[in-house]
């Protein structure tokens, strides 16, 4: 018989894929002998079962269930329907972290008997009714599935009319009319009575944990982390310990170190007299832990003491769930925790100088999705001494945002999908915004502390977030906020700066971020690692510039058409275009020859001697044309041509399937003038280098669109015969390559790599030509395709092993039976994608290349891949 329940004195950290990651810990926390309330998990596998079920519980699992509950009752000494009652909390708890996004209860197993018994236990019928309230409200939310602001209108009028602010000092008459008023909104809304029985409340909640991995929030956060939904989640049943027993009692969260910046820093926030949703949910303003010594000198120095034993026994940063009850300790839950990408960086850094972990663990557990992160802008100092400063709070994820206030999720995202930047602004925010702060650039709430909902999700998203902003009234309804002296309406631009905490009037400039020594060290521990380099994507001096700041190791693809829009030298080439002969042609090329020129040598002064591969002109001709009329006129206007003339032209340049059509070598051939004037830019500006610099530039020629070996050998003739009349004393060694983009080039590569010194795979075309999807129409059904799991990502984005990349080992292959020596690279944007450089690792390629921004994140996936490929 399968086991599907296990005591957390059964297993440990290693079975996360059974046990989830909160059960695992909870189990690991007991082994190594730490104060975990004891209770049982109910495994991932239970999960998978209940939805091949039909959404539900076997007979079989809930035998187990029953025989979990059974020796619990004799490990505590309580009794789950009987005296003294053994209370519950039932939590969620998926293999992958995914914080808030499933569901929790707590007190489960109170009812209008017991709570009376519990009362007397504690000698505080107040503090079981507190209990018996919250159970009700959970219960009724998260297992009927009835909307939570019924409750919540109860219980804020109640204290509305008591003129009372906390929950906490509601009295037990109170109390025990809103427990009334609850059961009555549950019989009116579900048309049944408030369930008494302890077993089918634990059932129901059980099921209601099971469902939850299928809610909607829980599905947007797994596709946005890439989590399976195959996994599912575990259950974990746990003994009640109670923070809210009185002024003796508490709860909390801690991090063992500040999660948005790294330093080594007990950092954390508690309440007194409440329980865990308290403090999450930002329902009353937090301390932070510091304050606990001053009210519990003991207790702190315990918390303290568990801290440091469980980051060296995790060797990470540890997210901490705690719980006072009279003066006893009690730990919850422990993770590796969410912190910032800076924070990241740090982190690892640190925890190599203090010898916890070596530099190949720490690039191993780098979140290669947060490197990029730390390349988001932020506020340029001299925009920000000037701009309105209207209100502060907790600057609970750090970073810079500016945008329109939205004050609901589904305004957020449609005012996104317009194209707007969005500041997502609420009281405070619950799971289902989710999909609202996906949308916004940044997030601003009234409540909640550095723990919050809002403060861990968006710093695990890297979104900029300021959380408990005082100053600050929401009038939802309204679509309006006032924020210190300034009344926003919705629609209205605020700026937000999520380091300093601090909320400003209007739109801010921002800068781009200056990456600091500790980002460098990681970076060349991942470059020592790696087996492939790492190039760029670039088309101009700036850009070059730009990733070689980013330790790019050449350039493994300049695109020469991009030079072609600066200023008027579009102009230029659409006189090429026009001319009728080919003197004429020449004529117009020689204007362009020394804007070609110049910036060439600013990308080789800018590379030095690193590898700077350059492809001549790819794409047709027709897309340096104007498209309406008015523009035809123009530049009929400019050349002095008539208007006939141009929308004849254009005319006869218009193709069915131009990214099948006059393109890129065939360019070459059946125009050569246009490769003869880039060649001689490309060979001029390097040997100007040369004298200017006193370095030998490294340029490579790329011929694109190759699928047959006598367009490569027809042109590469052509250009050597080119090099070797310019370059007489043979200062530079220009090597002559192919970008693979065609799959028939991939067929024959043995024969192309006979004229070829090098391979570079284009895998956007030849995703494109290799599927039959247009990369510039595909994403209207894409996205279904992915929902109906024909697809499982998007092949534009992470490359399509199975059909591409057959492909890409065929054309390796059979070029390297032809020449041993090729060197082979990829300049597909693919060369930026962890998934996709991983696969590019177990070939023999020696480099990727991608755009200048992702070079950071692709450096550190090559060093991981090569790590996996180790092990």
């Amino acid at each position: 018989m399968e086991k599907y329940v296990y005591s957390f004195l059964e297993g440990g950290k290693e079975m996360k894929s059974v046990l989830g990651g909160k059960g695992a810990n909870l189990a690991e926390m007991t082994k190594i002998g730490l104060p975990v309330p004891s209770g049982f998990t109910i495994s991932t596998g239970a999960c998978s079962r209940y939805f091949l079920d039909d959404q539900t519980i076997s007979k079989e699992i809930l035998d187990q269930i029953n025989d979990g509950v059974t020796k619990l009752e004799t490990l505590v000494g309580k009794q789950f329907d009987g005296t003294p009652p053994l209370l519950v909390s039932v939590r969620s708890g998926a293999p992958v972290s995914m914080p808030g996004m499933m569901d929790t209860i707590l007190n489960l197993g109170l009812n209008d008997e017991n709570v009376e018994v519990l009362g007397d236990i504690v000698s505080s019928r107040r503090f079981a009714l507190d209990c018996y309230r919250r159970f009700i409200q959970m219960y009724a939310n998260v297992v009927l599935e009835l909307p939570m602001y019924h409750f919540e209108q109860i219980l804020e009028r109640s204290k509305s009319q008591a003129n009372i602010e906390n929950d906490k000092d509601l009295t037990e008459e109170q109390l025990a009319a809103i427990i009334n008023q609850f059961k009555e909104q549950v019989l009116s809304l579900s048309g049944n009575p408030f369930e008494q029985s302890p077993k089918k409340q634990l059932y129901s909640a059980v099921e209601a944990v099971f469902r939850s991995w299928n809610n909607e929030r829980a599905k947007i956060y797994r596709k946005i982390n890439h989590i399976p939904d195959e996994i599912g989640t575990a259950v974990n049943v746990q003994m009640m310990v109670f923070g809210n027993m009185g002024d003796t009692s508490g709860t909390g969260v801690v991090f063992t170190r500040n999660p948005s910046t790294g330093v080594n820093e007990f950092y954390g926030e508690f309440l007194m007299n409440a329980q865990g949703e308290d403090v999450v949910a930002g329902i009353r303003t937090p301390l932070p832990i510091d304050q606990l010594k001053n009210i519990d000198s003991g207790v702190y120095e315990e918390l303290l003491s568990t801290s440091r034993t469980l980051e060296n026994h995790y060797k990470d940063m540890q997210d901490i769930e705690f719980t006072i009850e009279n003066g006893k300790f009690y730990l919850l839950q422990t993770r590796n925790g969410k912190r910032s990408a800076s924070a990241a960086v740090k982190l690892a850094i640190d925890f190599v100088a203090g010898k916890i972990i070596s530099k190949e663990e720490a690039i191993a557990g780098m979140d290669l999705d947060q490197v990029d992160r730390l390349l988001h802008p932020e506020f340029d100092p001299d925009k920000i001494s000037q701009a309105e400063e209207m209100g502060s709070g907790l600057p609970a994820s750090p970073g810079a945002a500016s945008g329109q206030v939205y004050f609901n999720s589904k305004a957020a995202e449609a005012a996104s999908t317009n194209g707007q930047e969005v500041i997502l602004v609420r009281i405070e925010t619950s799971p289902e915004d989710i999909q609202g702060m996906i949308s916004s650039n940044g997030v601003l709430t009234a409540r909640g502390g550095m723990t919050s909902h809002a403060a861990v999700v968006a710093r695990g998203m890297g979104k900029c977030c300021v959380t408990s902003c005082s100053d600050m009234d929401v009038d939802e309804e309204v679509g309006t906020v006032r924020i210190g002296q300034h009344q926003i309406k919705e629609g209205d631009f605020i700026s937000l700066d999520g380091s300093s905490g601090k909320v400003y009037l209007g739109e801010i400039e921002t800068k781009s971020v200056n990456l600091n020594e500790d980002f460098s060290e990681l970076m060349r521990w991942a470059d020592e690692i790696s087996r492939m380099k790492v190039l760029a994507n670039a088309d101009n001096p700036g850009d070059a510039e730009r990733a070689r700041s980013f330790g790019a190791q050449g350039i493994g693809l300049c695109r020469t058409e991009h030079m072609f829009f600066e200023g008027k030298r579009v102009l230029d080439i659409r006189e090429m275009i026009m001319a009728k002969t080919d003197e004429k042609r020449k004529i117009a090329l020689e204007k362009l020859f020394p804007h070609q020129k110049e910036d060439f040598k600013g990308i080789f002064k800018v590379m030095e001697m690193l590898p700077v591969t350059i492809r001549l002109l790819d794409p047709p001709l027709h897309e340096f044309l104007p498209k309406g009329k008015e523009e035809m006129q123009d530049m009929a206007t400019q050349l002095g041509v008539t208007y006939e003339e141009v929308v004849n032209v254009t005319a006869e340049l218009e193709e069915v399937n131009p990214m099948m059509g006059l393109r890129g070598c065939r360019l070459g051939l059946i125009y050569p003038e246009i490769y003869e004037m880039q060649t001689r830019a490309i060979v001029i500006a390097a040997l100007e280098v040369k004298n200017e610099e006193g370095f030998t530039p490294v340029p490579e020629i790329m011929i694109p669109l190759v699928g047959n070996e006598a367009e490569l050998s027809g042109l590469r003739k052509r250009v050597e015969a080119l090099i070797s009349t310019i370059d007489t004393e043979g200062l530079l060694n220009i090597k002559i390559g192919t970008m693979i983009e065609v799959p028939r080039a991939c067929m024959v590569a043995d024969r192309i790599a006979a004229h070829a010194d090098y391979f570079s795979f284009g895998t956007n075309d030849l995703t494109q030509m290799t599927l039959g999807y247009s990369r510039d129409d595909a994403g209207k059904f894409i996205r279904k395709y992915k929902e109906l799991k024909v697809l499982e990502a998007d092949p534009f984005q992470q490359i399509d092993t199975e059909g591409v990349g057959e492909l890409i080992k065929i054309a390796i292959e059979k070029g390297k039976s032809t020449a041993s020596n090729l060197k082979i690279g990829v300049c597909g944007e693919h060369g930026g994608e962890s998934i996709s450089v991983a696969f590019f690792n177990s070939l023999p390629i020696d480099y990727v290349s991608c755009s200048p921004y992702r070079v950071p994140k692709a450096r550190l996936a090559a060093a991981q891949a090569e790590l996996n490929r180790g092990s």
